[in-house]
């Protein structure tokens, strides 16, 4: 089919490089080579780079064109669905395929045919295509290479078991991996995804020279389909004038036979009468006004055709030669007719050649999301006094029982300690707060992973926080980007002096590289807590000395970022603090839970702590002694929950809520962790979720009696329950 009609003068001949001979210029190709083969060449200055299409969609692509010149790219698209790879696979959007469609230039992103099988042992990767121009061998190294690396870490075999039946190649995924994380990874890193760039660039003609000289262009989709029926249509044409000039050169010597066989006799009697053929013929042609090819002709023809059967092909011959030439001219002066001959042998080469699609188009694209490369797992972040920070794997820390001395949490400086600790997952955007009112993104994923022991690395690297400020609160939200939980839910933030701010989160969810004003605070005054609410919380907020508030978050109407907030808590004095705020969603369900500096702690109904007004004094949450030390947290706990405690000298103990006695919210409690070191005291606590299947690590001690009796608390002075008048605004 590309080389058909050649020897019908369809195309220009050329010397060859050293004259000896003569080339075609172009074939007088059927198929549009151009298109369906693919083209890829370097030149002076320039390159070509043209993807393999499938050729019946390119048929039909030409057969538009021919039928609807003017159609568009859109048009043509819906017949050329893209690119078609011999090797299969996929291809992961239809931006870079439009793009070289209607530009002539644009990027393919190819992706192998893969799938993951679950096994009793581990999960397979199987796959069963790669990208188009992708050497398995060197794909089975490379990922092995990286396997061996740990720079993709769960895999712990590959094998090519490619045979006759086709391709197979098999990556075995680590027990306990996430087999999607690791094919992911697999995507972004080896030859399992590759790009194809178009760079579609081929010589064509330059109108009105003769002869025909080439240049090259930028080709669109429709000027190479376009470029390809012009070629046909000169094939066409050549092919047909070739033709209809051959049959008239065959009637014109028939015509002479027919004359001799209507005549025979008298022509024997000439050709008898010559002395030579040159006599003879010249003869013939004075007796029946015969030219010199008919006279030949007659000359030359054997006895056998004077027979009456021979005399009957010859007429029947001409009569067909007379109707090939009508044909031929039809063709040559009907535009129409001669484009149905391009659509007929173009469906023929359809009929007989096309095959299905063997590269499958997956619509959407190929954006990569840093989430796909990571597990949604449960995670811890601990950040130190001097604001080293690090994510660890929160099955790390285990369980252990009340009362136990804990395991190593993380390593620091003489001078630093583990200070606030966290629970998220990795898929959480982490929002840090500073003591100056600041407020800072981070996806999980993005901080460094160590172990306990390990330091971590300093936040000022990862985040443009100015040197003199410091993360003190932080929030992990999952649904960031939805506009809709946005509206719905608030920040509320709760400051060292006792003030109290409410914003919507919607504020927040337009991440910025340095960061936003969060919540202006007062000289003096830094944040120590920030809390996501529903719009219908009740907040509770604990100082230093033991005493607590409980009111609705109603009373807090909404404020813009800059705004500084309203009174929440009032201190007993300048010596006293805020150490921390609770938004409590179920009081059914929920308990509080406060902890001492030294190690104790209790749990406490919601409904122990009576609703005061916004800006009291509150109520005695905690007994404090000296052997309690002052209240350092508070926290709003279920009993399906662990409570994660890291004091100053970086040990860290787990245990479960459910193991903290719950009692009246003026007793002492019960001891937590038993602190090992002179003058160490706790640092941090944060809750995550219980784990039933955890086995317990260290035994648990035997709790100290230490808890105080449960009784009812002497009621409130009025100077406790009253309420700030007018619910004045601080520095607003």
């Amino acid at each position: 089919m590309m080389m058909q009609d050649i020897e019908k003068e369809t195309v220009d001949m050329v010397p060859n490089y050293d004259n000896s001979r003569v080339e075609p210029s172009v074939l007088p190709t059927r198929i549009p080579s151009f298109l369906v083969n693919g083209a890829t060449g370097i030149a002076v200055g320039m390159a070509t780079n043209v993807p393999t299409h499938n050729l019946g969609e390119v048929i039909d692509g030409a057969i538009a064109y021919i039928d609807n010149p003017e159609i568009d790219v859109d048009g043509l698209m819906e017949h050329i669905k893209g690119p078609d790879f011999p090797t299969g696979g996929y291809i992961m959007g239809t931006d870079g395929i439009r793009s070289a469609y209607e530009t002539g230039r644009g990027r393919v992103i190819m992706r192998a045919k893969a799938e993951i099988e679950a096994g009793a042992l581990h999960d397979k990767i199987v796959v069963s295509a790669v990208p188009y121009g992708t050497n398995t061998a060197d794909l089975c190294r490379n990922i092995a290479a990286l396997a061996n690396e740990k720079k993709i870490d769960g895999i712990t075999n590959v094998n090519d078991e490619s045979d006759r039946d086709g391709m197979r190649i098999v990556v075995d995924v680590r027990r306990g991996q996430n087999a999607n994380v690791v094919l992911n990874k697999l995507y972004k890193m080896t030859g399992l995804q590759a790009s194809f760039a178009v760079n579609t660039i081929a010589l064509v003609p330059i109108p009105g020279t003769q002869p025909v000289k080439m240049r090259p262009a930028l080709l669109t989709l429709k000027e190479c389909i376009g470029y390809f029926v012009d070629h046909r249509h000169e094939v066409v044409i050549r092919r047909t004038e070739y033709d209809k000039r051959k049959a008239e050169e065959r009637a014109h010597i028939l015509e002479g036979l027919i004359i001799a066989s209507d005549n025979i006799d008298e022509v024997v009697q000439i050709i008898k009468a010559s002395k030579t053929p040159e006599t003879a013929r010249e003869n013939l042609m004075k007796r029946f006004n015969l030219d010199e090819i008919q006279a030949k002709a007659i000359v030359d023809m054997r006895l056998g055709q004077l027979t009456g059967l021979q005399q009957e092909k010859l007429h029947a011959e001409y009569e067909e030669l007379e109707r090939q030439i009508a044909y031929y001219e039809q063709i040559l002066s009907d535009p129409e007719l001669c484009k149905k001959v391009m659509k007929d042998e173009l469906l023929e080469v359809k009929e007989k050649y096309a095959d299905e699609r063997k590269t499958e188009i997956i619509q959407g694209g190929i954006n990569f999301n840093a989430e796909d490369f990571y597990a949604d797992d449960d995670v811890v972040i601990t950040l130190s006094h001097l604001g080293y920070i690090k994510r660890t794997k929160l099955d790390e820390f285990k369980a252990q029982g009340r009362g136990g001395v804990g395991s190593k949490g993380g390593s620091t400086r003489d001078s630093d300690f583990i200070e606030s600790i966290y629970q998220a997952s990795m898929h959480n955007t982490m929002l840090f707060f500073t003591d100056k009112g600041r407020c800072y993104w981070l996806k999980v994923y993005e901080i460094e992973e160590g172990t306990r022991q390990s330091k971590g690395r300093a936040i000022q690297n990862m985040l443009n926080i100015e040197p003199d400020d410091r993360v003190n609160a932080c929030l992990y939200i999952k649904k960031l980007k939805d506009a809709e939980f946005c509206q719905s839910h608030y920040v509320v933030f709760a400051t060292e002096r006792g003030v109290i701010k409410k914003t919507c989160l919607t504020d927040y969810s337009r991440p910025r590289t340095n960061g936003v004003n969060a919540i202006n605070i007062n000289e003096g005054d830094r944040l120590v807590s920030v809390a996501l609410t529903n719009g219908s919380d009740e907040i509770i907020m604990a100082n230093r000395n033991g005493r607590a508030i409980r009111f609705n978050e109603d009373t807090v109407r909404v404020m813009g970022r800059n705004s500084t907030g309203v009174r929440g808590m009032a201190l007993d004095g300048p010596e006293d603090a805020i150490v921390g705020m609770v938004a409590v969603t179920d009081p059914d369900n929920e308990s509080i839970l406060v902890v001492s500096e030294k190690g104790f702690g209790k749990r406490s109904v919601v409904e122990d702590y009576r609703k005061t007004g916004r800006g009291a004094k509150g109520v005695k949450t905690l007994n404090l002694t000296e052997k309690t030390g002052c209240v350092m947290a508070i926290k709003s706990v279920t009993e399906d929950e662990d409570l994660m405690i890291i004091n100053k000298s970086g040990i860290t103990l787990r245990l479960k809520v459910v193991d903290i006695r719950q009692c009246g919210r003026a007793t002492q409690g019960v001891k937590l962790i038993n602190l090992t070191k002179r003058n160490d005291v706790i640092s941090s606590v944060c809750l995550v979720p219980t784990d039933e299947e955890e086995e317990t690590e260290i035994p648990a001690e035997q709790p100290e009696n230490v808890e105080a009796p449960v009784v009812d608390a002497p009621e409130a002075t009025n100077e406790e329950v009253e309420t700030a008048e007018g619910d004045a605004p601080v520095n607003e």
